[in-house]
């Protein structure tokens, strides 16, 4: 997910101990907008507030010991096929993750797409075939992949299937959309926005049972 929610100054500081991938292959301090060093990303200033944010808040709230470094490569409103093998989209965010791994361990892929796709009956097959890609490209074979599910502007069938991703593919998780609101036919508000972040991180450390897990 780009992201797209606006953010106030709060949300404007630095993330302490948490660093971004910049476009010199850098480590810099993260902070909103998160997707702006994105390859494929659209104009700049429709970069706005993507989950990675309250993400890493949470993360570090539960592990204080551990920094965090974020490669984040996204393109708003791209569909699955856009990220197959051979595509640039793909292609980009493997080459930048195999870069940050320079410097550090791979955890996990946060995953927030489907918006293009809100009605495809295929999707279930085409983003497992996505989880096997990256693993193997990555040689990480069970390396966590959590994704979510979009708003509820509308009755997608996206919801639907992607809740069985678990027990399709394992080391996986989904991020429910409970209780969140939109700000438009597609795009999470702001307070939901964070919700989401805090829900990938309750799900990443469930996916580490060493850490206690996040609660809202």
């Amino acid at each position: 997910m780009a992201g797209r929610a606006p953010y106030t100054p709060v949300d404007a500081h630095e993330i302490p101990g948490v660093f971004l991938l910049d476009s010199e292959d850098l480590w810099e301090p993260a902070s909103n907008p998160l997707n702006r060093y994105s390859t494929i990303r659209k104009d700049l200033s429709m970069q706005k507030m993507n989950p990675g944010y309250s993400f890493s808040l949470a993360m570090r709230e539960a592990q204080p010991e551990r920094e965090l470094g974020l490669v984040v490569n996204a393109r708003g409103g791209s569909k699955i096929e856009e990220w197959s093998r051979d595509s640039e989209y793909y292609q980009e965010a493997l080459r930048r993750t195999k870069i940050a791994l320079k410097d550090g361990t791979l955890r996990g892929i946060l995953w927030h797409q489907g918006e293009a796709n809100a009605n495809d009956p295929a999707y279930l097959d085409k983003i497992s075939q996505l989880i096997r890609n990256f693993r193997e490209d990555l040689d990480a074979p069970e390396i966590p992949f959590i994704a979510g599910q979009i708003n509820t502007s509308g009755d997608y069938l996206f919801n639907q299937l992607i809740l069985q991703l678990p027990s399709v593919v394992e080391h996986t998780a989904v991020v429910s959309n409970q209780g969140l609101t939109a700000m438009d036919r597609w795009h999470f508000d702001h307070d939901s926005m964070i919700l989401l972040g805090q829900r990938y991180a309750e799900k990443m450390l469930m996916l580490e049972p060493s850490v206690e897990p996040f609660t809202e």
